[in-house]
């Protein structure tokens, strides 16, 4: 496995105007039902077991501070949401002028390894007060939002005035490659495809759902991390180590048959292998930006 380290040219969307509608209410029942929420939990404390495996995560967690430290400000209460294996967490702790980041995760596994104070919580259901942080940042989690516009009002609730919302999630685009062979396989070898990759959220609408939580200044960006493997199977093996496998709660439960997965890893290598016999894994990066209004309507 080898990560590609390049920049695609930003894709962005900045709001002059954030006077908008009135946001969607969260929807506690959507958010208990698009996920399985035990299997997500079991997935997390897995990934908590593999931590070699959480090189991508680390990765965009290293982006996404970097995009910090062009603000010149200090946080003194922040919000890791969705904290893994607690890698910006760290780096949130060192920044000057920061005196406490509270670590959320649904793993408590994860959180055992993190450290410091922590609470367990999903994405969707923000266990904290209104205008309690100066900082929410998030690294790959919020995609596991079953009411990813809800969780953003939740977010933008529990900001204080000023405050700072900085996150990054999985985009449209991202595992293209493994969806396409999948999707094929299962036509060929089972006679009919099933969703085996959860859904992301593309560039534009996510710029929507910022305006419709009403932050200010809202921003959103794209970047794209290739990372190569050796085979198909190589990447399904990372991705059950980084618990980024399968939890829709309408999936199918029947495990694929082993003709399914040899057909899927053939189909990928045809299609999108490289010169040098290895396979990319496209993952498309979302930044997100937006402020908490200084005054609150």
């Amino acid at each position: 496995m080898s990560i590609e380290r390049h920049h695609q040219s930003p894709e962005r969307f900045v709001n002059p105007d954030p006077q908008v509608a009135p946001a969607m209410a969260s929807s506690e029942d959507r958010a208990l039902t698009l996920f399985d929420r035990r299997a997500l939990r079991l997935h997390r404390d897995r990934a908590a077991r593999h931590g070699a495996a959480g090189f991508l995560h680390a990765e965009v967690a290293d982006r996404l501070v970097e995009r910090l430290d062009d603000v010149k400000r200090e946080f003194r209460l922040a919000l890791d949401l969705g904290a893994h294996h607690g890698a910006l967490s760290r780096a949130l702790a060192r920044r000057p002028g920061t005196e406490r980041v509270v670590a959320a995760d649904p793993s408590l596994e994860f959180l055992d390894r993190v450290g410091g104070m922590r609470v367990a919580a999903d994405p969707d259901l923000v266990p904290f007060q209104n205008g309690s942080f100066d900082l929410v940042a998030s690294v790959l989690a919020l995609h596991w939002a079953g009411d990813l516009p809800g969780a953003l009002v939740q977010i933008r609730r529990i900001l204080k005035p000023g405050g700072l919302f900085l996150a990054a999630i999985f985009g449209g685009s991202t595992l293209i490659e493994l969806r396409t062979a999948m999707i094929e396989a299962e036509l060929v070898e089972e006679g009919g495809g099933s969703p085996r990759v959860s859904p992301a959220a593309e560039l534009g609408d996510i710029a929507g759902l910022l305006l419709r939580a009403r932050f200010a200044m809202p921003v959103a960006d794209a970047e794209k991390i290739t990372v190569t493997y050796a085979d198909a199977l190589g990447l399904m093996r990372d991705l059950r180590a980084m618990g980024e496998t399968n939890a829709l709660t309408a999936r199918r439960r029947i495990p694929l048959r082993r003709a399914t997965l040899a057909r899927a890893a053939l189909l990928y290598a045809e299609r999108f292998g490289l010169s040098d016999g290895r396979i990319p894994a496209t993952f498309e990066i979302l930044f997100l930006t937006g402020w908490a209004p200084q005054t609150r309507s």
